[in-house]
């Protein structure tokens, strides 16, 4: 069954494919830039990582303990995509993915947890994890590029817990949970202002055909920057 997820990274992959996508600005003069194969490359990658290596499927409940960041919003598609429930803040859930796995991230309150090391060129997550955390940078890479769910999700689900409690099944993720653009926006997206929001944001612009450009709290938007990505909203 097809749900508004799923047909979204389709629209990406086949739509202008070659084109940004989604842009990030990061510390220490990060760029990354991804089109919209790419983006759906990395993201069919993490949905076959968490249906194959953590068993999720359509209903797991996913805590996204990350800030705005490219590597969270790809998390957070290929969770859509899957058919699986993404909650914030502290909301109870299955799997946790997080950048600080410290000792008490694996101490039962989840089946799995998955360590999310935010700098662009980590190949792995620098220094020792806690036994039984798995390791996104490491493993990611080694899935497939194509994604095909082991269990139609439902469009009736659950597809995220907002913080302030307001619950978007997948039928009505774009519809209600994405916040409203203009067709083509190329958006700019300060990352200081959550997840959940930046999510909201970025589902808009690509459901306009747009892009986004998602820019770290420590990285000034200057004029420069804005004329660079032919910024056209906010």
């Amino acid at each position: 069954m097809s749900i508004p997820a799923i047909e979204l990274m389709t629209a990406l992959r086949s739509g202008q494919s070659t084109s940004p996508r989604l842009t990030w600005y990061g510390p220490d003069s990060e760029r990354v830039e991804l089109s919209g194969r790419v983006l759906d490359n990395w993201v069919a990658k993490t949905s076959n990582l968490l249906q194959d290596e953590l068993d999720a499927e359509p209903g797991t409940r996913l805590r996204l303990d990350l800030p705005a960041h490219w590597k969270s919003v790809i998390l957070a598609l290929a969770a859509w995509q899957l058919g699986m429930e993404v909650v914030f803040d502290d909301a109870g859930a299955d799997l946790l993915a997080t950048a600080d796995p410290g000792p008490g991230a694996a101490q039962g309150a989840f089946d799995a947890v998955l360590a999310v090391a935010l700098p662009a060129l980590a190949m792995r997550w620098p220094g020792e994890l806690p036994t039984g955390v798995v390791d996104y940078a490491a493993e990611v890479r080694s899935h497939g590029d194509v994604f095909m769910p082991h269990v139609d999700p439902e469009a009736s689900r659950r597809a995220v817990l907002a913080a302030a409690g307001t619950e978007h099944t997948h039928g009505g993720l774009l519809d209600g949970f994405a916040a409203p653009h203009g067709d083509g926006v190329r958006l700019l997206v300060p990352a200081g202002d959550g997840l959940e929001t930046a999510l909201a944001h970025a589902l808009g612009a690509w459901l306009g055909d747009g892009s986004v450009v998602l820019v770290h709290p420590d990285v000034a938007v200057t004029e420069k920057l804005l004329a660079d990505e032919r910024v056209s909203g906010s």
